[in-house]
């Protein structure tokens, strides 16, 4: 349809124009998607199986969605993304605060328009991008701001008296006609707020200030929740549960390169403007690898969950603490350290929430555990586990490494290190040359003085070396062996 051409509601009507709800709209235009195998949520990793097929069916069947997950579930993006299933263009009576539908109004503005003006009226057309709206839900939001109220300003500028209907002001709700509209984090709103949308849901009317309208709006509802166990603020009443048509559970990667995957694309601007900092693979894997330690963590409240923004500023970070030591350094580039790690722990510390053991450790303590228990997890990836207890007669493949540090006083990483410096203090450490050729031989260039570091900081964990944290770097000892020299 040429909607250049058309301006008027004489013209609408002879281009053949139908008027459709937006439940019909999105039904419409999700099934020729499907018929084509089109993708509908694009950018959505790891819900293919899951939450998206379920999404589909509940837009298919023409209900209001309820999406219930933990923070960093992609739920607003996805009610973000349902715009891309409506119609580019719908028609609106011109200067109509509701975007009334010329073949079906329903406000005494648009009406009145019509009767007055005829096939003349004038239509605008509104793009599928204006027709989302949001709220996030907090204790303050009124029915006021949600459904409208009577505006005596307005009143007094017409000269109407509080019995006329026009001294309505439309709240957002009304406004969103024809829209989709979410409102974000829904058992946070009061529950007498809540008890307002029954109507509007179910029978089509709305109650301001003593007025009673008839109203049927038109309105694809999508409401985000997190779990009502979590959520200790409020939760949703159940009336207003059983008029939501699906509820659709979220969840979070399930494996580590779907987690890699989202991270990547949602850091590819911090990564274009840091193209001079190398990234080894393995670096992403442990980085992914701290969220899936946090959520199975006992100092870590599950019912919060940890967000996958925690992978995303963590990345950032990890970025930026590789970028200030080539600068400080003078380099032209470099290549991220596990030491850079400890630069990723601001990230951390603001992403999780600790139940009272991991208050006693504090929230350092625990984004330091986290960083060496995904050191732990990937390193087991790579080479033989390491035991406790062995018996004389099995080979041990790190009795080499741990043999050079009985032999030193110890040894140390500086954070500030130029690469070469960096390479060569590692390099030191023969015996590891010999466990990567083993365990890691295709090992890229990239990733070889990582991997070495990532041997040292794993025998410490399992405690066949001792840790130090310096102020400007990190010590490794053989465990006895620093014993022994102090005696």
């Amino acid at each position: 349809m040429n909607t250049k051409s058309i301006k008027t509601l004489g013209d609408l009507k002879a281009a053949g124009y139908t008027q459709k709800s937006i439940k019909e709209e999105l039904r419409r235009n999700l099934l020729q998607k499907l018929m084509k195998q089109e993708t509908t949520f694009s950018g959505i990793h790891g819900y293919d199986y899951t939450v998206i097929p379920e999404l589909e069916r509940a837009i298919l069947s023409k209900h209001n969605i309820n999406l219930l997950g933990l923070r960093g579930q992609a739920k607003t993006r996805l009610a973000r993304q349902m715009v891309s299933l409506l119609d580019e263009y719908i028609p609106v009576v011109e200067g109509s605060e509701i975007n009334d539908d010329p073949l079906q109004p329903l406000s005494r503005y648009a009406k009145e328009r019509i009767e007055e003006l005829g096939d003349d009226t004038p239509i605008s057309w509104l793009h599928r991008e204006e027709r989302f709206a949001e709220k996030l839900a907090t204790p303050d939001v009124t029915v006021a701001d949600l459904i409208g109220d009577v505006d005596p300003i307005k009143a007094a500028n017409l000269k109407l008296n509080y019995a006329d209907d026009r001294v309505i002001h439309f709240g957002m709700i009304p406004r969103a006609h024809r829209c989709i509209f979410v409102i974000n984090e829904l058992p946070d709103l009061q529950a007498r707020i809540q008890v307002a949308l029954f109507n509007i849901l179910q029978e089509g009317d709305v109650q301001i200030r003593g007025f009673k309208l008839r109203l049927p709006l038109d309105i694809q509802f999508v409401f985000t929740a997190n779990p009502e166990d979590y959520t200790n603020r409020g939760s949703i009443v159940t009336p207003l549960k059983d008029r939501i048509g699906s509820q659709i559970i979220t969840h979070y990667p399930e494996d580590i390169q779907t987690a890699k995957t989202i991270t990547q694309q949602e850091t590819s601007e911090a990564a274009s403007e840091k193209n001079k900092v190398k990234v080894p693979a393995i670096a992403m894997d442990i980085l992914e690898q701290i969220s899936f330690e946090a959520r199975k963590s006992e100092f870590i409240d599950a019912k919060s969950g940890v967000s996958a923004r925690l992978s995303i500023t963590a990345f950032e970070n990890l970025l930026s603490t590789a970028e200030r030591r080539a600068l400080q350094n003078g380099s032209d580039a470099t290549i991220v350290r596990l030491s850079d790690f400890m630069g990723i722990i601001p990230a951390i510390t603001g992403k999780v929430e600790l139940v009272y053991e991991g208050e006693q450790e504090g929230a350092i303590g625990v984004a330091k555990q986290l960083i060496a228990d995904a050191v732990k997890t990937q390193f087991e990836s790579y080479f033989p586990k390491v035991a406790k207890l062995q018996k004389d007669s099995d080979k041990d493949p790190y009795a080499e490494v741990v043999g050079w540090f009985f032999e030193q006083s110890s040894f140390e990483l500086q954070d500030h290190l130029k690469d070469d410096a960096y390479q060569l203090q590692l390099d030191r450490i023969e015996p590891m040359d010999d466990l990567l050729e083993e365990y890691v031989p295709d090992l890229p260039s990239d990733a070889h003085y990582f991997f070495k570091e990532m041997i040292l900081w794993a025998l410490s964990e399992y405690n066949r070396l001792s840790k130090y944290d310096l102020s400007d770097g990190v010590q490794f000892k053989d465990v006895y062996g620093g014993y022994i020299s102090d005696l």
